[in-house]
């Protein structure tokens, strides 16, 4: 089975479908990505709100994986995620 079988398959709402896919767009061969929120919005034509609660179920579903990632100064950059189904 694909991983985009197991995707559409799933339980997941469309909104985390659809920030799936746009998380795939970005991410390395080894699946790895840190698009921003607004990045992710605009790629998915839904709200920061919503991404934020679509990240949050494929977090709960176990699709991906997210790390806060820090600036030189320590300030906060963008997340980096890690799909694991690909």
């Amino acid at each position: 089975m694909s991983r985009l079988d197991i995707l559409f398959n799933s339980e997941l709402p469309s909104r985390a479908v659809t920030v799936y896919l746009v998380l795939n767009e970005y991410a390395d061969k080894d699946g790895y990505c840190f698009p921003s929120l607004k990045t992710i919005a605009q790629g998915s034509s839904l709200s920061k709100s919503t991404v934020k609660r679509a990240i949050n179920d494929l977090l709960d579903a176990g699709f991906i994986t997210k790390e806060q990632r820090l600036r030189p100064n320590r300030a906060l950059s963008s997340c980096q995620y890690h799909l694991l189904y690909r």
